[in-house]
């Protein structure tokens, strides 16, 4: 997961309010729910020396915002009497309010699906419709109508005329899962998905999937999912971007073991990590994240300015470093150099105190 979203928390100088709260509205008492839940949320922010003006835009942003129903939760992050990011999250976080010099990211990145970019089509005898889509959030929706229309329906009959029917009928069929397969191949070379999802009707799948030129049939994922039932589309597709997102974890994880064990281009524990980040060496974080980890670093004012010993950051020139949560300072340094992080699962006993790194080139030493 790329982290420029991440910018705008790290371009002022702090100290941030970072707050995680549920806004679930699933009862018919969620605004009152919600309004208790942001109260413990202000104390915390109170206690631990956050300014009033700070706690007054937080407390807005929360009451204030339009309710929808479900289950969900927000996370702010806040300073100088300004609300700078808000962000929703699909599920409820854990309630968390923290003050400190940097933002309390991590809860959001973790939350936050890796971003898989895709096209999911469903075609039929008539034409089909194309979602233009990231990780579940729709970015367009196209209907594309064939352009063919004649022996649309196969004959009801038999013998010679019925074959001939049922012919142009399969040719109509085939010119207008062609006519879907130019608009998907279309919109693909704009896009550029990671996965173009079929469904729809049966016998007007393959032939969509055979109209596609070859560097977007080899993305294809076909599901038999027949109709437009939004509900099976939306379970074809969260899997579809589960097991793509698995596969990139997967090869990363492949790969950063293959450098480590012939010497290259990785790095092994937070130590490493950190030298490497504050070099801008690092271009994949990996992480088993633990919120209760408390491990920390001390930090500058600048995203690489980073260290286990605040003595390194004394002798360029800073002369007070900051102590602050590792994951927090991690996550400040890779947003500042375009690097990015996956989360790992808690069974990986390759990454050594839970955080390796892939990185853009070995050193000489190696």
């Amino acid at each position: 997961m790329r982290l420029a979203m991440l910018r705008p928390l790290y371009e002022r100088p702090g100290p941030w309010a970072s707050v995680y709260i549920d806004t679930s509205r699933e009862t018919e008492d969620a605004a009152k729910a919600v309004e208790l839940r942001w109260r413990g949320a202000r104390e915390a922010l109170a206690e631990a020396g956050c300014d009033p003006l700070t706690v007054r835009a937080l407390q807005d942003a929360v009451l204030d915002r339009p309710a929808r129903p479900g289950r969900h939760g927000l996370a702010l992050f806040a300073t100088a009497g300004e609300v700078v990011m808000r962000q929703a999250l699909n599920a409820p976080p854990a309630e968390n309010a923290v003050y400190d010099v940097l933002p309390h990211a991590m809860p959001m990145i973790a939350q936050m699906e890796e971003e898989i970019h895709y096209l999911r089509v469903t075609v039929d005898h008539t034409g089909g419709a194309i979602d233009s889509a990231v990780t579940g959030q729709l970015v367009r929706h196209h209907e594309i109508p064939g352009s063919a229309d004649f022996a649309l329906h196969k004959f009801p009959g038999g013998g010679w005329a019925s074959l001939k029917f049922q012919h142009n009928s399969e040719l109509t069929w085939r010119r207008n899962a062609g006519d879907v397969a130019d608009a998907v191949t279309e919109l693909a070379d704009r896009t550029g998905p990671e996965i173009v999802l079929v469904a729809g009707e049966a016998k007007s799948r393959p032939m969509l999937i055979a109209q596609l030129p070859d560097r977007w049939r080899d993305r294809v994922v076909e599901t038999d999912v027949t109709g437009r039932a939004q509900g099976a589309l939306d379970d074809a597709t969260v899997l579809a971007v589960a097991e793509r997102a698995e596969a990139h974890r997967q090869d990363v994880l492949d790969r950063f073991r293959s450098q480590l064990a012939h010497g290259g281009a990785a790095g092994n524990g937070l130590s490493e990590v950190v030298t490497y980040l504050s070099r801008g060496q690092v271009d994949t974080l990996l992480m088993i994240d633990d919120p209760s980890s408390t491990e920390h670093l001390w930090i500058g004012p600048n995203p690489h300015e980073l260290s286990d010993d605040p003595e390194l950051l004394r002798e360029s020139g800073i002369a007070q470093p900051a102590l602050v949560r590792a994951d927090a300072a991690m996550l400040r340094a890779l947003a500042g150099t375009d690097a990015s992080i996956m989360l790992v699962g808690p069974d990986e006993h390759d990454l050594e105190g839970g955080v390796a790194a892939l990185l853009r080139y070995a050193d000489a030493r190696r």
